[in-house]
């Protein structure tokens, strides 16, 4: 360049010194003048070329063509090409904000939550969802075309946006100067449906064109079919067609009529302006359309169509099927166990179907039996509250759940959040700690007045019984032997073995423990007496056997093993224990006809908690009645154990009988668990006094004094006379200290007492002592002498 610049300019100055010596020479000759014009012309022509060349910076040789700057073609191709790198960016840039292909097999909306029960039925939605997802195949075909006749006419044959149509739609609403048609294809409605908002920009449009092309490219016609008439929105809370034949007619799309289709069919472009439930004459004249339609595209004869435009439009409206709540307290419960199992930002984008172990059927019975117990006993025994929770202990999954009364006034959830005493059921764990220590259930215990370290315990009816075995302690719910089997087998182990077993409240290390002091709620306590019907093996109960996605692909599932809490002998002494307070003791009341029941009832103080659980091999249920302000009430457990009954009996219909494990020998037992014995800082056994030492005027510091050796084999409680029981219950309501008849007890005296077995009280009265006349064969032995074990024991 530098020497093509060089030679110009010496070029330049020659021509100008050239024509500097012409100009001084003489014009004498023509010609000469001629060629010195000429030679001066050239020479400028030359120079002007040269400075323009070297202004602009480019060489250019003679006979050489334009450059390409000035070339159109040059432009043009610039242009295009230009065009194209903008075109192929902005998708780019929008293929950025488009949801990945995974994505596109999404099939429900976002911002939704879906709870389906262990068959399929769905319990509760929540957002723009429809309650019943059908199947393509599902659907009346001409309700399937009714929707493209109106929608999408060509929807067979574009690959998601239909130019054609798009034109035609432009044409007939500016002749007809009304927005008659859409532009929108099917697939586009989809995408918008799925993954846009509704607002109206270009940037939108572009995104919902992008992605129905990519929906076309990753899903067939009849899944896009599909998915559009199970989302679109078509007025009045119905999303999709089923709902929809539901909120217009009160029908099943199955039972629609071809006008009816017609009237669905034409919803989509303005849903609430052309509902039927907001403007009839607008909605008939949208079915007529669509019903033209599908005359034209060949769907329906001249013949089909005149039926349906003269079928008369009778609505018969419905609220939407999502706005009904089935089993309200077990949804509750499963949507605050949702964040334990999928992440907040997986919950906040919504589109979740959580399918759930809840048995339809047996919630249905469970609500009933607990209603009926509340309507009728609750007004005679004063309570206002009652739950019932049932858990498959094989699987740990919850069956049915009846958090309280009336979900709609109260949300609270008796089942999950109320932690009540358990009173009396929590001596469950207690003897299966002595059993699991090698004990043998046949071992005795005094049941006599006792005060450990300033605790003193008393029985429900605050009478004593001398030497009782285990067993029958447990039959008859006898306080001071649960007291005294604990201080045997140690704080620690008892906590740890109901821990194992499914108790996750705090348990603290007290003498009332063995009576229910530590507060626990009705959930971990039934899954806990689970852990008996399973020879020892507790699974944790939820609620949740899966969690679907969008696209249907499942993100959990449950996976909870069974662990050992209780090995299989001391589990199958306990159930044999178990079963003998059903058959002989407090929860006689829960007997089935069919099958063995074990099971242990419960009641704090001053019956404010009344208790009942029980079990079978394929199923343990739980019953708590009660008031939520803890007043007390004038029942018994055995009314939680009638209502249990009353469940069961239902539940149980059609079910196999499966028989408890066999009782093992019970002599020279190895233990499981290491019993580490309370040693008390004071442990006082106080006698047993006679009513002779009444009679001497020798009055006793303490209730419940006179020894009542009577066996209780009178009438069971909930079958007395209303006026005696009455009389019974506000003579001899019970009251101990820190729990109620089978709960902790305290030294305060107490004006009433009350009477928790399956018999009447003994009412006492003053009777002279007659001693015991030598040893004649027909005197009675001394109260000392009775008191004493029997070889047997």
């Amino acid at each position: 360049m530098a020497k093509f610049t060089s030679w110009f300019k010496e070029r330049a100055t020659k021509s100008s010194d050239l024509q500097t010596e012409k100009s001084e020479s003489s014009p004498g000759d023509s010609n000469e003048n001629k060629e010195s014009i000429n030679e001066e012309s050239c020479s400028t022509t030359k120079s002007e070329k040269a400075k323009q060349i070297l202004n602009q910076g480019v060489a250019k040789l003679p006979g050489s063509r334009k450059p390409l700057y000035r070339r159109y073609w040059f432009w043009a191709g610039l242009g295009i090409s230009g065009g194209i790198v903008a075109i192929s960016y902005g998708m780019w840039s929008i293929d950025r904000t488009l949801p990945d292909k995974a994505e596109l097999n999404a099939v429900v909306r976002e911002q939704t939550l879906t709870i389906k029960a262990a068959d399929g039925t769905i319990l509760r939605q929540q957002g723009e969802a429809t309650t019943e997802h059908l199947k393509l195949e599902e659907m009346p075909d001409k309700l399937k075309k009714a929707f493209i006749a109106s929608e999408d006419r060509r929807f067979n044959q574009h690959q998601g946006i239909d130019t054609q149509g798009i034109v035609r739609a432009v044409w007939n609403n500016l002749r007809s100067q009304n927005v008659v048609e859409g532009g929108s294809t099917i697939t586009q409605q989809l995408a918008r449906i799925l993954f846009l908002k509704q607002e109206r920009t270009v940037l939108r449009k572009l995104k919902e064109a992008r992605l129905a092309q990519k929906i076309e490219e990753n899903l067939s016609k009849n899944e896009i079919l599909e998915r559009y008439l199970n989302l679109v929105y078509l007025g009045s809370g119905a999303y999709g067609v089923a709902d929809a034949a539901w909120v217009y007619f009160s029908k099943s799309v199955h039972e629609l009529t071809l006008g009816e289709m017609a009237t669905i069919a034409a919803l989509p472009p303005a849903p609430n302006r052309f509902s039927p439930q907001v403007n009839l004459e607008a909605a008939k004249q949208r079915r007529n359309l669509v019903l033209q339609r599908m005359f034209e595209d060949g769907y329906i004869t001249a013949l089909d169509k005149q039926i349906a435009i003269a079928e008369q439009l009778a609505i018969r409206p419905s609220k939407p099927k999502r706005w009904q709540i089935e089993s309200p307290y077990f949804i509750s419960y499963i949507q605050k166990e949702l964040p334990k199992y999928v992440s907040p930002e997986v919950l906040q984008a919504g589109g979740l179907t959580v399918e759930t172990t809840i048995n339809p059927t047996w919630q249905k019975a469970a609500e009933e039996a607990v209603n009926k117990t509340l309507r009728n006993q609750g007004r005679w025994e004063n309570f206002k509250e009652g739950a019932m929770v049932v858990i498959d202990p094989r699987n740990g999954e919850v069956k049915a759940m009846v958090g309280g009364k009336d979900f709609g006034q109260n949300q609270f959830n008796r089942v999950t959040q109320a932690q009540r005493q358990p009173g009396s059921t929590f001596k469950g764990f207690v003897y299966a700690t002595a059993i699991a220590a090698g004990m043998n259930p046949n071992q005795s215990y005094l049941d006599a007045p006792l005060v450990v370290d300033g605790y003193e315990p008393k029985n429900f009816d605050e009478g004593f019984r001398g030497w009782t075995t285990m067993r029958d302690a447990l039959t008859k719910s006898v306080n001071i032997v649960a007291v005294r089997v604990l201080i045997k087998v140690g704080f620690d182990p008892t906590i740890k073995l109901a821990h194992d077993m499914g108790i996750k409240s705090e348990l603290k290390p007290m003498y009332s423990l063995a009576l229910g002091s530590n507060e626990v709620n009705l959930l971990e306590l039934t899954s806990a007496y689970g852990s008996f019907a399973t020879q020892g093996l507790h699974v944790e109960p939820h609620g949740i056997t899966r969690i679907l996605n969008r696209q249907g692909k499942v993100i959990w599932t449950d996976n909870f093993k069974p662990k050992r809490a209780l090995d299989k002998d001391s589990t199958a002494i306990m159930t044999w224990m178990l079963r003998n307070v059903v058959n002989q003791g407090t929860g006689t009341a829960a007997q089935l006809s069919d099958r063995p029941v074990a099971g242990k009832t419960g009641t704090t103080d001053d019956a404010r908690d009344l208790w009942f659980i029980g079990f079978i091999p394929q199923l343990v249920t739980g019953v708590w009645l009660g008031n939520d302000d803890n007043k007390p009430t004038s029942g018994g457990s055995s009314t939680a154990a009638y209502t249990w009954r009353e469940f069961m009996e239902k539940a149980t219909e059609g079910m196999p009988v499966e028989k408890f494990p066999e009782r093992p020998k019970l002599e020279g037992r190895k233990g499981t668990i290491k019993a580490q014995a309370i040693k008390p800082n004071r442990i006082i056994n106080r006698a047993v006094p006679s009513s002779k030492d009444s009679d001497d005027g020798e009055q006793q510091s303490y209730r419940g004094s006179r020894y009542r050796r009577r066996s209780y084999q009178g009438q069971q409680e909930d079958q007395t006379p209303r006026r005696r029981r009455r009389y019974y219950q506000r003579r001899y309501s019970s009251s101990e200290s820190a729990s109620s008849s089978e709960s902790t007890s305290s030294n305060t005296p107490r004006r009433y007492r009350r009477v928790e077995s399956n018999s009447l009280p003994i009412i006492p009265r003053r009777r002279r002592y007659t001693p015991p006349s030598g040893n004649s064969s027909g005197s009675q032995p001394s109260w000392r002498e009775r008191l004493k074990p029997s070889s047997s024991q």
